[in-house]
């Protein structure tokens, strides 16, 4: 797939192969290697696990699609794209769930960017990583502060 049709932020990601497409973009323009394993199939994704032997359709006929990307470099970030427009995406083992499929790429622009940080207080001890998008929406997961990595503790205001 030419992967030049991503034209960047906000962009309506309609399937699971135009969302790879943007993650490739997404590694060329931050100069990191990306390595995606494609499983189609309603007996190979992960969320189709109640499909019978030998069944690779959804009820309407549909492949379901699903993607996992993983980013050389620091930080560590993988991304898991589901069929259902979604999306689970780790950074240094902080996972984000249920990431809509057309956040993904702002959401990998903060982190590679820059943006994300982490805010710990020390009593009661407590981290949370928190990555910032345009319009003012962040996501945010608590982590515990003995499983800060050494990216993670870099990145605390």
């Amino acid at each position: 797939m030419d992967h030049s049709e991503y034209q960047g932020h906000g962009e309506h990601l309609p399937t699971t192969e135009a969302a790879v497409g943007a993650l490739h973009a997404i590694a060329a323009e931050h100069g990191r290697e990306i390595e995606v394993t494609h499983d189609i199939g309603a007996d190979q994704t992960s969320r189709r696990s109640a499909a019978g032997f030998g069944v690779t359709t959804d009820p309407d006929g549909s492949l379901p699609h699903e993607a996992y990307a993983e980013f050389g470099g620091l930080p560590r970030v993988s991304v898991r794209l589901f069929p259902e427009d979604d999306a689970l995406i780790t950074v240094e083992g902080v996972a984000f769930h249920d990431v809509p499929r057309d956040d993904v790429p702002a959401f990998l622009h903060s982190v590679f960017g820059g943006l994300a940080h982490v805010r710990a207080r020390r009593f009661p001890p407590a981290a949370t990583l928190v990555v910032p998008l345009a319009g003012d929406r962040t996501y945010k997961e608590h982590l515990a502060a003995h499983l800060l990595t050494p990216w993670l503790s870099s990145r605390i205001r």
